[in-house]
């Protein structure tokens, strides 16, 4: 981008057009102010510098990777619990990681896993410290591919658009929960902000490269993302060799040591992305033996995460053509892309995935930036809007810009989205927090308690199985996680074989139609811890264990969500003073058997 161009753009969103000197001292780089700002006649544009914008992602990054909850079980079975094994040589194996099936790729663990075996080599932290270790990694990656979409914005839409987006990017609950989840999702959503982000800077090497990353590398369906750019390089600007020299490039140097690691650790040839594409589109047997929802989930989930910015979200073609048709056209251009291409993303992704019958949270994290950027659209273009229907009602004087006169819009939708955004996610930690919390517990017990680190002990868990944040919260590789039967009669993990050749062997129990095996079920009386959740209700599978004080002692409990007995909008949002009358909990406790010693 030239100078000029750049120039162009900080003036579109300024209150007056700029001055010659002024314009060479916007683009100074600031030594030591934390806020840039465009100097006008009247007023000036305030907006976060680059390393400013960093800073406070960064910390908002890792807030989320200390107290964020984890609100998806195939996080914890499918990657954090091979990472355990990677690491220390034990952990619990799925069926996607089946020599038989292949689904998932070990490549993908082992990019994150190598941070934390050097710590672990060098320090030897408690596992629990590396857990909370690699989040923090995760945060980081994060808020650089946040920053670099943020500052991308303000070049392509204005520096206005981009300070409304970065404040929907650090107080929605949606980016506080994606952000440092160890899904292949969350990776796809740093990559898609990143390959927008050079794509709206004409970078289209780095734009194919990270497409080909968050889709080869993390999750195949991102590829789908990258759709807007390739039609955008094939169909506007033809730029057919480049994008096929880079697209050639970006396969070859992600696929081949993938394809290569992951052949070797399984023992026969693998390429784990066309699995799992196969699995779920090809013929395979399918993802909805998981559970599926109606179209609605997606509007609703949608609205938790983002509440009002989603709304915006979705309105934005609507604000775009009333954009295009009663907008003065000095004030409505983007610098290389229109509207409509930009945001097609977001919408191109909601068409196919709310088309599918099984939905889940975690599938809607990539487009997670792209909400922010479209909700901020669609905040400017109404002040734009409600600027030109007060000047047919009141005469402005000349040189009067949209911003003088309806930056109140801007600062109500900022304070609303960000107030329900933080309740959102005071919510969720006091909701959902229990077993993390129980599990921290669990790991100091032994120093309390003067436990050996040779006693082999076993932790067990019933119908919340789900809820079982990972190995890395056990005291160490002689603690077991154990699963005791339940009323669920779906297919559970199963520790990983002992032995150099774990990852190659194939178990008779591992299927792909969600079978129960009765052979992975432990025997209750040789638990010596058990976590249990009682929410008011047991069966003859599921009693409520706490209540047992002859066979079980309580060694610390957690209030934990009561969702069948809870107000559905305040165990949604936090109100202060509020939600306590109208949310119940039920008790999440850790309990010691009392007759069975650790040995």
């Amino acid at each position: 981008m030239t100078k000029s161009q750049l120039s162009f753009r900080l003036r579109q969103n300024a209150p007056q057009p700029m001055r010659k000197d002024s314009r060479k001292e916007t683009h100074r780089k600031p030594a030591k102010t934390q806020i840039s700002k465009i100097e006008t006649n009247n007023t000036a544009l305030l907006f976060p510098a680059g390393e400013t914008a960093f800073k406070i992602l960064l910390s908002a990054r890792f807030c989320a990777a200390i107290w964020s909850h984890i609100s998806d079980c195939d996080e914890t079975f499918n990657y954090w619990e091979p990472m355990h094994y990677l690491v220390f040589g034990k952990g619990l194996q799925t069926w996607e990681y089946s020599p038989e099936f292949g689904l998932r790729s070990y490549f993908y663990i082992m990019v994150h896993a190598a941070p934390a075996w050097i710590y672990h080599k060098l320090l030897q932290p408690n596992p629990l410290l590396m857990f909370y270790f690699v989040r923090c990694l995760l945060g980081l990656i994060c808020a650089f591919a946040e920053v670099y979409f943020y500052k991308a914005i303000c070049k392509e839409f204005g520096v206005h658009i981009g300070r409304i987006c970065l404040a929907f990017q650090l107080f929605s609950a949606g980016m506080f929960v994606a952000s440092t989840a160890f899904l292949p999702s969350s990776f796809a959503m740093y990559t898609c902000a990143a390959a927008c982000a050079a794509w709206w800077q004409q970078k289209f090497a780095l734009a194919i490269f990270f497409t080909a990353l968050g889709s080869l590398l993390g999750w195949p369906f991102a590829a789908l993302l990258g759709i807007p750019i390739a039609f955008d390089m094939l169909f506007r600007k033809q730029l057919y060799i480049d994008f096929a020299a880079w697209s050639g490039i970006s396969a070859l140097v992600i696929l081949v040591p993938m394809i290569i690691i992951d052949s070797l650790i399984y023992g026969r040839f693998i390429i784990a992305p066309f699995n799992i594409v196969k699995y779920n589109v090809l013929g395979g047997a399918g993802p909805n033996l998981y559970g599926t929802e109606p179209l609605s989930y997606y509007f609703v989930n949608g609205f938790l995460n983002f509440n009002f910015i989603w709304i915006l979200a979705l309105l934005s073609p609507l604000a775009v053509i009333l954009n295009y048709f009663f907008v003065p056209s000095k004030n409505k251009s983007t610098l290389y892309l229109p509207f409509w291409l930009s945001l097609s993303p977001l919408f191109l992704w909601l068409t196919v995935f709310m088309l599918q019958e099984h939905k889940e949270e975690r599938f809607l994290f990539p487009i997670y930036p792209i909400i922010c950027l479209s909700g901020a659209i669609t905040v400017d273009i109404l002040q734009k809007l409600c600027f030109r229907i007060w000047t047919v009602f009141k005469k402005m004087p000349i040189g009067t810009h949209y911003l003088d006169k309806t930056i109140f819009i801007m600062i109500a939708v900022m304070v609303i989205t960000s107030l329900l955004g933080v309740s959102r996610i005071f919510a969720l930690y006091r909701n959902y927090h229990a077993p993390l919390d129980l599990m921290m517990e669990l790991n100091r017990y032994p120093l309390e308690a003067k436990i050996s680190d040779r006693a082999q002990v076993n932790v067990c868990i019933g119908k919340d199985w789900h809820r079982y944040p990972s190995s890395f919260f056990l005291p160490n590789t002689n603690w077991n996680i154990r699963f005791i039967k339940s009323e669920f009669n779906g297919m559970l993990p199963a520790p990983y074989a002992e032995g150099e050749n774990a990852t190659t062997i194939v178990h008779s129990y591992f299927n792909d139609k969600n079978q129960e095996d009765i052979s992975l079920y432990f025997d209750l009386n040789k638990c010596h811890f058990l976590l249990d959740l009682d929410l008011g209700k047991e069966t003859d599978l599921e009693p409520i264990y706490a209540k047992r004080r002859d066979k079980w002692k309580i060694v610390k409990s957690y209030r934990f969500l009561n969702a069948e007995k809870s107000n559905k909008y305040f165990r949604a949002f936090f109100v202060p003073f509020l939600s306590d009358r109208y949310v119940v909990y039920g008790t999440f406790s850790l309990l010691q058997s009392s007759k069975l010693k650790i040995k």
